[in-house]
This record gives C-alpha cells, sequence and structure tokens, in this order.
C-alpha cells in the first residue's frame, strides 16, 4: 500500500513538474517572440564590410526619442563563449558602409578596429551604431543642462543668433536628456540581452564627431556609472554658428568643472584639426585643457590632440581613429 502510494505521489510530481517546466518554455519563447517582434537585431547582407558583420533593427522604437536605425558590429571573430566590450557611437550611418552614405565617405570602423583586435592593441570590442535624423539630430545631441542653465540674456543672445541665421529657435530646444534615456534605459539592455557584451562601466565606451562628440563626453558626465570613455572627435565646442559674445562654450566648460566623474574609472578623450569647420576649434584647447587638468586628469585618462592641417570630415576621422580606440579600449 505504502509503495503504491509512493508511486502516485512520484507520478504526481513527475506531471506537475513536467508542466511547470512546459509553462517555463512557453514563457521563454513568448518573451523571445516579443523581442523577435520589436527588437530583435537581423543581419544586414547588403552592408558592404571589410570585416565582421553588421545587425539591424531598422526602426528602434522608443518612449523617448523618435524611432531610428540601430545598427549592431561585431568582428570576425565574434562568439558567444566570449564576452566583448562595446562602443556606442553617434551618427551610426557613417561608419562602415560608404556606399549608404551622404557625402560616400565612412569612418572605416569595421577596418580599424578589426585590425587593433588582431593586433591585441584594444579588448574584443562590438560597435552599437545609432543612426541620427537631420531634423532632429541637432536636438538630440545638444547637452540640455548647460543651455538650460543659461541665463535668460545668455539664452536670449542664442535665439537672436538663430533667427539672423534663419535657424529655427526649435533647434536650441534640447531633447539630449531623453536621448541619452534612450541609449541607456532602452538601447543597451537590448544590446546586453541579445549579444555577448561586458557590462561594467569600464568596458563600455561612447564616442562621436561634432555635435556627436558633445553628447559623448555629456553622456559620460550624466551616467557616470554606464560610460567609462568618451571619444569626442572635432568636438562642435560652439554649439552653433559661431557668433560674437557666444555664451555656450562657457557653458559647457562650467558644468564640466562641476559634473566630471571619477578621473580613476573614466577616460576623456577629444582632438581637433584646423581646416574648413575644424578651423573654429583650436582657439578653446586651452580651456579645454584647464578643466580637466585642473580636475587632476593626466595624460593617463585626457587627451586633446591637435591634428595639424585636417579637415571636419570622415576621412579625417578615419585615419587617426585608432588613436581614441587603443586609448579608451
Amino acid at each position: 500500500m505504502k509503495s503504491n502510494f509512493l508511486l502516485i505521489f512520484g507520478l504526481v510530481l513527475t506531471v506537475f513538474g513536467c508542466k511547470e517546466m512546459t509553462l517555463q518554455v512557453k514563457k521563454e519563447a513568448v518573451k523571445e517572440k516579443q523581442i523577435a517582434e520589436e527588437f530583435v537585431f537581423k543581419v544586414l547582407d547588403s552592408a558592404v564590410l571589410k570585416e565582421g558583420k553588421l545587425f539591424r533593427v531598422d526602426s528602434f522604437p522608443s518612449q523617448f526619442v523618435v524611432p531610428r536605425t540601430v545598427d549592431v558590429w561585431v568582428p570576425k571573430s565574434y562568439s558567444k563563449d566570449s564576452t566583448y566590450a562595446v562602443l556606442y557611437m553617434n551618427d551610426g550611418q557613417n561608419l562602415f558602409d560608404s556606399t549608404t552614405t551622404w557625402n560616400k565617405q565612412e569612418w572605416k570602423v569595421d577596418e580599424t578596429l578589426s585590425r587593433l583586435i588582431q593586433q591585441d592593441s584594444v579588448k574584443n570590442t562590438i560597435v552599437v551604431s545609432v543612426h541620427s535624423i537631420p531634423e532632429f539630430r541637432h536636438s538630440d545631441y545638444f547637452p540640455q543642462k548647460p543651455l538650460e542653465q543659461l541665463p535668460s540674456t545668455a539664452y536670449d543672445s542664442v535665439v537672436v543668433m538663430a533667427k539672423n541665421n534663419d535657424v529655427s529657435k526649435t533647434e536650441f530646444v534640447s531633447n539630449s536628456d531623453n536621448y541619452l534615456k534612450f541609449l541607456v534605459e532602452e538601447v543597451k539592455p537590448q544590446i546586453d540581452a541579445q549579444f555577448s557584451t561586458k557590462t561594467g562601466v569600464e568596458h563600455t565606451v561612447i564616442a562621436g564627431s561634432s555635435m556627436g562628440g558633445l553628447i559623448s563626453w555629456y553622456a559620460v558626465t550624466e551616467y557616470p556609472r554606464i560610460f567609462g570613455g568618451a571619444i569626442c572627435m572635432s568636438t562642435h565646442w560652439p554649439g552653433a554658428m559661431p557668433f560674437e559674445g557666444n555664451p555656450l562654450p562657457e557653458a559647457y566648460f562650467s558644468y564640466l568643472e562641476t559634473k566630471l566623474p571619477s578621473l580613476e574609472t573614466h577616460k576623456f578623450y577629444f582632438d581637433y584639426g584646423d581646416k574648413t569647420l575644424d578651423a573654429l576649434y583650436p582657439p578653446f584647447a586651452t580651456r579645454v585643457d584647464a578643466v580637466f587638468k585642473e580636475a587632476g586628469f593626466t595624460e593617463d585618462n585626457f587627451k586633446n590632440m591637435f591634428f595639424k592641417g585636417t579637415d571636419h570630415s570622415e576621412v579625417s576621422w578615419q585615419k587617426r581613429l585608432h588613436i581614441p580606440l587603443k586609448f579608451t579600449l
């Protein structure tokens, strides 16, 4: 009798155990289906790459910004059995494939990063390239808190400049705090869920050029527990069209003086040339240096490099991209 009871009890446990396991499998299947429907990154076979693979979500859903394309590049050696540092890059449409860019130029990120990985000059790294949308690029990338902290007279001078240059006043209503929420709260969780990543701050870097340089240093100061490094190439310190008495650069520097994160765990890379739009940037170099040196940063965690004779273009950035990659990764 006792043995029959135990047998029946065991069968009951087995049935319920199998049912519980089946429900768990279904739950995971639903979860995967939800990701597949909204966020799954699919291989982009049409991408013209030197090495590696490109995965894409054409219109990444967001409650913070207008949905846009997000790509993920992985090196040819990518394996789920390893883990990878993550480089988030702004203006992602200009990074890999010159056949699809507006000016037929690219950063050649896949070529440069593949070479550095093979040489063991950087960590094994994947790249998250977040495309920009022309009509929202300025508001997405313009550091919001420095703008909002301007005195009313200074803010008014920016608006007057905008009107004099036929620029809409709305371009100076920054949405960058929401853009950063998009990166941190929406994009990053999907990257960490779908790819084999190192999630620590020391393995997470953000990069961009021009306005993309502004949003990169702003991202590190706003989210120092997420981003451990910023690559800011040809940073557009004027913030807008240059004009006499422009209060924006000093607003950035004042903000940085109070918001720089720990120099022991963060790195900042800046650079600039002296041709085309880059000709505007050399006058700001001394002030940039002073802000970081006053905070105790040294050549081990801060660089502000001048490249004489270089202009404001993807061709210039691709030629020196290896320098900040080796410094931050």
